[in-house]
């Protein structure tokens, strides 16, 4: 899974959940970029991601 294909699928987990969803990309270094569901953060690299590291973004976001 990309970046950009995370990002589509926590917009979409955001609007059913009725929670806010941001991204920064000027908060992150390089081509990190922070996001924001609900009150929850965590920090997402640009690039492929294994499904451990997708995972791993979906549980520090509180998302099951």
């Amino acid at each position: 899974m990309k970046r950009d294909q995370l990002l589509r699928e926590l917009r979409k987990i955001a609007k059913e959940q009725g929670r806010t969803f941001e991204f920064f990309t000027d908060s992150g270094k390089g081509s990190h970029i922070r996001v924001k569901l609900g009150d929850k953060k965590t920090t997402i690299k640009d690039g492929e991601m294994n499904p451990g590291y997708v995972k791993l973004i979906l549980k520090q976001l509180g998302v099951s």
